[in-house]
């Protein structure tokens, strides 16, 4: 099973990806994890990633495509969930010949639904250790007793006003991005809203339907 989980900042994709790669024995691909084990490995890649990272440059398409692709060469015939890529259109054309070259394909997208004013609640009650940079959520994550609350930081991004902008970005981004996969690939919309279980129930209920894959 291969699959591309799609979903706006606060929609819990990576959550899901990580609870459907652990239940199926998947691999769970996200780009931010691949970029810091090639940094951590040192390899060229990795070298070349750091450098654009803390320039504060975005990494461009054929980089992240090439981090991927050696991350893919060393999974085989496993299966795997995509958290965070493709976000260009250029990376989802790249991702699908890419697996074609291969004579494989994606399985399915899923696209994660949630209320913009959902989305904001959930962001914003994030806080983010300063110390350790470990990320909780005040209602369903909350930090150990014993922390110092002076270590807990608000972050600008989590802010309503920084949310929404960054919500309208990704909508305007990944779009075309989700058009170009939709029109090759099998494509779901699945509420991303209620308890976690409910959510990844829902997400393979959608991809089973009339598609041979229940219990992937």
């Amino acid at each position: 099973m291969r699959l591309a989980l799609f979903g706006p900042p606060g929609a819990g994709k990576g959550t899901q990806a990580k609870r459907l790669a652990t239940a199926h024995d998947l691999a769970h691909l996200s780009t931010g994890d691949l970029f810091r084990a090639a940094i951590r490995d040192e390899s060229d890649l990795g070298v070349r990633v750091a450098s654009l990272l803390s320039a504060g440059e975005l990494v461009p398409d054929d980089t992240t495509n090439a981090v991927v692709a050696d991350r893919l060469e060393t999974l085989g015939d496993q299966g795997f969930v995509l958290d965070g890529f493709p976000r260009t259109v250029a990376q989802a054309e790249w991702l699908m010949g890419h697996l074609a070259g291969a004579g494989k394909s994606l399985d399915a997208v899923v696209s994660l639904r949630v209320p913009e004013e959902d989305l904001v609640q959930r962001l914003s009650r994030r806080r983010t250790d300063a110390e350790t940079g470990a990320i909780y959520h005040l209602d369903f994550n909350p930090p150990p007793s014993d922390l110092p609350p002076g270590r807990l930081v608000h972050r600008s991004d989590d802010q309503p006003e920084a949310i929404r902008h960054r919500l309208s970005v990704y909508e305007r981004d990944t779009a075309p991005v989700e058009a170009t996969l939709r029109a090759h690939v099998r494509y779901f919309e699945v509420d991303g809203t209620g308890a976690l279980e409910d959510v990844q129930g829902r997400i393979e209920d959608a991809i089973a339907q009339d598609h041979g894959l229940a219990g992937i």
